[in-house]
């Protein structure tokens, strides 16, 4: 068990180039699951409406825990997105959404998905040079994570910043991070984070 290690191997302020260049990365990987785990803070309708047509009939969540004022109990958001009007969706806001998701529909939406609030996509796969090559599966903690509106890869605090990390073993490996970062022009920014 464990989690990975991730390497901030990119900062900048285009959000489209900060894709781009975790694409680059993606194309290092074999095995790349189908699927992407998609994280974004929604904070108004439009953005709502725009991460569920990339990912239709997937839930929601309340960005904040929310109470019922008569028991006390946790609510949940169990509505459909797509079934409320502008108005009664309004309502509900801020949302989240932490999913699987295809990688193909995320890959071709999400930069015109992208609102104000933090995001993340992580591609889960295997390092070429992993020490079990003969392995035919992705790996629990190789991959790319590009966070936007942020610098942490466990979530933190919103900047204009968005960031690119490469994942790698829970013991962290310094120099294939570093050979990661020199195939986009770019060199390891920083202290391995914990990663998934």
């Amino acid at each position: 068990m464990g989690n990975s290690r991730a390497y901030p191997v990119l900062r900048t302020t285009d959000a489209a180039e900060a894709f781009r260049q975790a694409r680059r990365l993606c194309e290092l990987l074999g095995n790349v699951e189908d699927k992407v785990w998609l994280f974004a803070e929604l904070a108004t309708v439009p953005e709502v409406r725009d991460i569920a047509a990339l990912a239709p009939g997937l839930p929601f969540d309340y960005s904040e825990n929310r109470t019922d004022p008569a028991t006390g109990d946790y609510l949940r958001f169990d509505l459909d997105v797509t079934a409320l009007e502008d108005a009664a969706l309004a309502e509900h806001l801020p949302l989240t959404f932490s999913e699987d998701v295809e990688r193909e529909r995320v890959e071709a939406g999400i930069l015109a998905a992208l609102g104000e609030g933090m995001a993340s996509i992580e591609w889960h796969g295997r390092w070429p040079d992993d020490s079990d090559a003969d392995v035919d599966w992705p790996s629990k903690y190789d991959g790319v994570q590009v966070m936007f509106h942020g610098e942490e890869a466990q979530l933190g605090d919103w900047t204009e910043e968005h960031t690119v990390f490469v994942h790698v073993t829970k013991w962290g490996d310094l120099p294939l991070a570093q050979e990661l970062a020199a195939h986009i022009g770019s060199e390891v920014l920083g202290e391995a984070q914990l990663g998934w």
